[in-house]
């Protein structure tokens, strides 16, 4: 019985979406930071602006003549720049972080603190842009711990959807 609802529904879930997008035409633009870059910075589909996740910028960047690493700091740090590179992004699509609809947060434990995951420096660094007295829109959000991210050094990679307001 509950096989027979549940086959029913997502039946009509899809015809719907079908009824729905059948007569709807949806422009769609890639913003390509460059030509050698694997991925779009984002992509427009319609009013809706995805953003591809951001990692942090380097605090002090690599050092070739002496061998020296990038320094990219905490969770803190890391989730501020990709934040502000976030915002950044936006601006240069006419959007703000108030526009910000979704955001989704992929966090890698944290060395410094025994591999452990630093929700409170995500939170920190997040409450910089929303939910303040100039900004106080939230957008929906989703926060996970993975086992590690694209970069070595990454300890946090943000993404977002932005919708642009009528």
């Amino acid at each position: 019985m509950t096989m027979k609802i549940g086959m029913s529904f997502a039946a009509a879930l899809l015809a719907g979406a079908a009824c729905v997008g059948a007569g709807a035409q949806v422009t769609v633009k890639h913003l390509q930071p460059n030509e050698k870059s694997a991925i779009a910075d984002g992509v427009w589909a319609g009013d809706t602006l995805y953003l591809s996740g951001q990692l942090a910028s380097p605090v002090t960047p690599a050092d070739a003549a002496t061998g020296k690493a990038a320094v990219y700091g905490d969770t803190k740090t890391q989730a501020l720049s990709a934040l502000n590179k976030i915002q950044a992004l936006l601006k240069a699509q006419g959007l703000d972080m108030k526009d910000v609809v979704k955001m989704s947060v992929f966090l890698g434990g944290d060395p410094e603190k025994g591999g452990k995951l630093d929700f409170a420096g995500l939170q920190a660094s997040y409450l910089q842009f929303f939910g303040t007295k100039d900004q106080p829109n939230k957008p929906a959000r989703s926060a996970f711990q993975v086992a590690a991210l694209a970069a070595p050094w990454a300890l946090v990679e943000i993404e977002v959807i932005a919708v642009k307001g009528k």
